[in-house]
């Protein structure tokens, strides 16, 4: 007797990943075990590792280190997480723009889909405070169902991309350009170029003789680059956590800086701000997400709301929309 045909579709089914197969494998990186993953799921250790065994079967490669200290995820499982990660994520899309085009068009204007559910941001700190406010805020008068979640991210290492790259965020707001290019497998474009200037106290009789305060993720390379050729700029003797304590350390007299556009935005009047001039350094800002979150609504309808900033004066910008914004301390140096 013959063995029974299979199919290509049976031969493909074979190896295909549930989600419910993807949500252990997440849960096991979030968690770094196999029971804490458990704990969070709603189920006993045993089924986490037999779940894991299986995708491992499927995919032909071990995806976790398992040992005394717990589960940490190998190569492999670091990539395969982050697919995951994505994937659910374009589940919870299709669901959410699958039900919003129930109701109308899929589109801009009267009988356009609703957009509800989380949009997840990860931004840099002074595009957090100062670029986002208003285009949220005219995102949610356009998309009232829309819920912001802005994670602040130093833009050190990998940075917001990083984030958006693991399935961690939805879009990123980057600093980009020829020295900090978009990374391979993600699509962005640049929204702000913003200057940089000279900072220094208000009245000071000399600030040029003050003390240079600078943080980590000022500038990028071609920025140092105008630095080193300028003879009157100091090595920073003070570094900090962020611009905002740079400012603050302005404010009081006790430093000039060299600082970014946006960095600046409501700086004090004990604040002094002079032009560098015609060759000064300037810092690309745009936004990063990944080649499938580009076509999602949500997304979409964000990038229209940072690209209209441009041409919008800031007093038609309206008031902050409100947004879960979680600070992360992460540094993916």
């Amino acid at each position: 007797m013959s063995a029974p045909h299979t199919t290509r579709w049976e031969q493909v089914a074979e190896h295909d990943l549930a989600p419910h197969e993807l949500r252990v494998v997440v849960a096991v990186a979030q968690a770094r075990s196999f029971s804490g993953a458990g704990r969070d799921l709603g189920l006993t250790q045993s089924a986490v590792s037999h779940s894991v065994r299986g995708t491992e079967r499927k995919l032909g490669a071990v995806l976790f280190e398992r040992g005394r200290g717990g589960a940490t995820p190998t190569p492999a499982g670091e990539r395969a997480v982050a697919h995951a990660r994505r994937v659910l994520r374009l589940l919870e899309i299709l669901a959410a723009e699958a039900r919003g085009a129930a109701g109308g068009d899929v589109g801009e204007g009267p009988g356009a889909a609703t957009l509800t559910g989380p949009l997840r941001i990860a931004a840099f700190r002074s595009a957090a405070l100062h670029l986002l406010p208003p285009a949220l805020a005219a995102l949610r008068a356009r998309h009232p169902g829309i819920e912001p979640e802005v994670s602040v991210v130093r833009e050190l290492g990998r940075g917001t991309a990083g984030e958006v790259a693991d399935g961690r965020a939805d879009i990123g707001i980057a600093t980009i350009g020829t020295t900090s290019p978009i990374p391979p497998g993600l699509v962005g474009g640049v929204l702000v170029e913003e200057p940089y200037s000279f900072v220094h106290p208000a009245g000071h009789p000399d600030p040029r003789s003050l003390p240079l305060a600078d943080w980590a993720e000022n500038c990028t390379s071609y920025t140092r680059d105008w630095w080193a050729s300028q003879d009157w700029i100091p090595k920073a003797s003070t570094r900090t956590e962020d611009d905002g304590t740079v400012l603050a350390m302005v404010s009081a007299g006790h430093a000039m800086a060299i600082m970014p556009a946006l960095s600046l935005t409501g700086a004090p009047p004990t604040v002094r701000i002079s032009d560098l001039g015609p060759d000064r350094p300037t810092r690309s800002v745009g936004y990063v997400t990944t080649p499938e979150q580009a076509g999602s609504l949500a997304v979409r309808a964000l990038i229209r709301e940072l690209r209209a900033l441009r041409a919008r004066p800031e007093a038609e910008a309206g008031p902050a929309a409100p947004a879960r914004v979680v600070s992360d301390s992460r540094k993916s140096e």
